[in-house]
């Protein structure tokens, strides 16, 4: 591509510019082969490069190349370990470039609304500013490589019932504060390639002929430069979709006439599709062509992989410090459950990946601990009952020291396309947990589940509880590296276990009919509701056990600016093992004038520390730690007050407070006729005109009494006008004309 992308665009004709807003096939971003351009190949992501051999089949079912299958992002957000993120992002977009892939098609960071969301193993968590933090180490990485990000699915992807046709109803608010965050951060942080839109319709309109969330949103407001291409098959109306800012419709649908005709015949300005035309000639131009002797070492990416699992497994229950194994003791370990040989290391649908080599539990912990290991499956994948499978492994456990039952979801269970409709394991699976519980009260369970499940019904039958998710193809060795203590389980919640599916915020919403779905529950997703409403759960957001412990203190916090802190804090490990633990910092609005969850993640880091060493973490809350949006300002709003900063180890386990003063934003609300009473005396500009007239009216008398005085206050002026209580139309007008001209002659 010798000529500059606006040399080219000046070269083509009306049916050329049309021609590169669809995809050159299935997995090509188009080119201009008359321009020196060659299309550019994308694959899917996003935990493992999914590359089909050649053209391959057209909705991807068939086989694809090998590739290091690393922890989907349901695991890799509970590592709350930004810098593995982002090195798992650099080994993706080394693999992506060895395979002549220019544009990998991740990550995610739809918010988990709901735990029964089938594609919410590929998610990073229910926490927006997690999420956000995580996408943009992963963005980072790829792109390090010279590879594009494809940030997805935007927006209000959180289901997948019917996820073609649904409208996600979402208030501004909601929208603003929940499910856009993330986005709007890995787009301002990581600049990432391309931005790919979701299926769905937000607020009745397809997200692909949304001219607000694509045009206005994202590139006027949020500064992104770069291409917006359809999920494969999202978009309706090719014509609209491109007025709307829409660049690339993938796949390919043999329509560009009308584009062309739509341009002819004045429903749609050839700047339009000028502007998608250049952008994408502009990707073509910030990519450079995948080298042909690029190359990866899959052995060094299967240990980062295992590195990687080790650290995202979560550790919930361990009573008694049964864990970790004695690798070099002589006590007989009995491994049950067919995922122990069968592993669960990922979910189905368009992010599968064929990995180059799987590693399962059952080998690595007969490695570690040899013939005192005893293996019985107990189950099968499919929950076809076999009384004798059962019947072998509680003799299994029966004669051993110690139970490891590997449990968890079925593959037929998650998956992109469909929803779970429950939380439960299997049956068969919690029968046979009960009966070897019943021989061999030392048991440990380990999890294999994509999203999750509920455990507060069968716990009491385990004494050690690991949240594995679904490790990728080297989780079985980390499973055993864990177990055994020679990784610590440094993974906590990214999301919250609730007691019952009947306890989740969303529950009487989702997945909604008719082809709309109701956010009915708003802000209150995830820990914002159970905390909110001290509500109990099984195990709370950011949770996590380890095989030590630790205190925290110490807790300064320092201003830095009117609206942002400097925070510094202490941890001290206080056990006998070297270990990892994650502080979490949370704000609380303590004055707000409107409803706000009691408090929200706003900063976390890891640190690693010596048994008895005390070590320093420092973070720094910004402005936007403690802003609102406002519906009726239509911007960010920070209020001045009191906010208590909280310092901890998870949602519900604060170890340090810290009350301080915010000078606010200082833009005062406007007002119109309808304000009240008290929003003029609050207000700067206004209050000084009213006092003068107040202190000569009846209204204000010095015996009104305070229940009288906070029924005129919260009166609109305009009403009070109209009832006759102290000021007359005409007086408020001239109020609002002198309003007016000193709020205009102040901005």
């Amino acid at each position: 591509m010798n000529a500059t992308p606006a040399e080219i665009l000046r070269s083509l004709t009306l049916a050329q510019k049309a021609s590169l807003t669809s995809g050159a096939d299935y997995w090509h971003i188009p080119g201009i082969d008359e321009a020196g351009v060659p299309p550019m190949r994308v694959a899917d992501g996003p935990h493992g490069l999914r590359r089909q051999p050649g053209d391959a089949d057209a909705i991807g079912i068939g086989e694809s190349l090998p590739a290091t299958c690393f922890p989907p992002a349901v695991a890799l957000a509970s590592s709350w370990d930004l810098d593995l993120i982002r090195r798992i992002g650099e080994a993706l977009g080394a693999e992506a470039r060895a395979a002549q892939v220019s544009v990998l098609l991740g990550p995610g960071v739809n918010i988990k609304r709901t735990p029964l969301c089938g594609r919410n193993f590929e998610y990073f968590s229910e926490d927006p500013f997690l999420s956000g933090r995580a996408g943009a180490a992963y963005v980072h990485g790829v792109q390090s490589q010279g590879v594009g990000a494809s940030l997805k699915h935007f927006a209000a992807n959180n289901q997948e019932t019917d996820r073609i046709r649904i409208s996600a109803d979402v208030d501004e608010r909601t929208l603003r504060e929940i499910y856009l965050p993330a986005f709007e951060h890995v787009v301002r942080d990581a600049r990432p390639a391309t931005v790919m839109c979701s299926y769905n319709r937000l607020n009745g309109t397809h997200a692909s002929e949304n001219h607000w969330l694509l045009t206005t949103l994202l590139r006027d407001e949020w500064g992104f430069e770069g291409l917006v291409v359809s999920d494969w098959g999202a978009v309706a109306d090719r014509v609209r979709s491109v007025a709307a800012g829409l660049d690339v419709q993938m796949p390919p649908t043999r329509t560009d006439h009308l584009v062309v005709e739509a341009v002819q015949d004045g429903r749609l300005a050839e700047d339009q599709v000028d502007a998608a035309a250049r952008r994408v000639l502009e990707l073509h131009a910030a990519l450079p062509r995948p080298a042909a002797d690029a190359r990866f070492d899959p052995d060094e990416h299967h240990r980062l992989a295992r590195a990687a699992a080790a650290s995202c497994a979560v550790l919930l229950k361990n009573e008694s410090g049964l864990l970790p194994l004695d690798p070099s003791g002589t006590a007989r370990i009995a491994v049950i459950g067919e995922f122990a040989r069968t592993p669960r290391y990922q979910g189905a649908g368009s992010s599968q990946v064929r990995p180059t080599r799987l590693d399962t539990a059952l080998d690595a912990i007969t490695a570690a601990a040899g013939d005192r290991v005893t293996f019985a499956p107990g189950f099968t994948l499919d929950g076809s009952p076999v009384p004798a499978l059962a019947a072998e492994a509680v003799e299994t456990a029966r004669n051993a020291e110690v139970a490891v039952l590997f449990l968890g979801l079925p593959p037929a269970a998650e998956s992109e396309g469909l929803d779970r409709t429950h939380l439960d394991l299997p049956a068969d699976q919690l029968a046979l947990l009960a009966a070897v519980h019943e021989v061999n009260p030392h048991t440990v369970v380990v999890l294999s589940n994509g999203a999750v499940v509920s455990v507060s019904e069968w716990q009491h039958n385990a004494r050690a509880i690991l949240e594995g998710w679904l490790l990728g193809q080297a989780g079985g060795s980390a499973t055993a590296d864990v177990l055994f203590g020679h990784a610590e389980p440094t993974g906590r919640l990214a999301e919250t276990i609730p007691l019952r599916l009947e306890d989740t915020p969303a529950h009487l919403y989702f997945p909604g009919g008719e082809q709309h779905v109701r956010y009915g529950e708003g802000l209150y997703v995830g820990y914002r509701h159970y905390d909110t409403l001290e509500k109990p759960v099984a195990y709370p957001f950011g949770f996590g056990l380890g095989y030590t412990t630790f205190e925290l203190g110490g807790l300064t916090v320092t201003p830095a600016g009117d609206n942002a802190f400097d925070v510094t804090l202490q941890v001290t490990n206080t056990g006998a093992r070297t270990g990892t633990q994650t502080v979490q910092i949370y704000v609380h609005d303590v004055e707000s004038s409107l409803d706000r969850p009691v408090h929200e993640l706003k900063g976390f880091a890891k640190t690693t520390l010596a048994p008895g060493e005390t070590g320093r973490v420092g973070l720094h809350l910004d402005e936007r730690a403690f802003a609102f949006w406002s519906v009726a300002e239509h911007r960010w709003k920070i209020e001045a007050g009191l906010v208590e900063i909280r310092a901890g180890f998870s949602s519900r386990d604060i170890r340090a407070r810290h009350r301080a003063e915010i000078a606010g934003d200082r833009v005062p609300t406007p007002l119109d006729a309808m304000s009240t009473l008290d929003e003029w005396l609050a207000h700067p500009v206004a209050a000084p005109l009213l006092r003068p007239f107040l202190s000569q009216s009846a209204l204000w008398s010095a015996d009104l009494t305070p229940t009288r005085r906070k029924i005129i206050g919260a009166m609109p002026m305009a009403k009070l006008a109209t009832f006759g209580v102290g000021i007359s139309p005409a007086q408020l007008a001239d109020l609002m004309r002198h309003y007016r001209a000193q709020a205009d002659a102040a901005s």
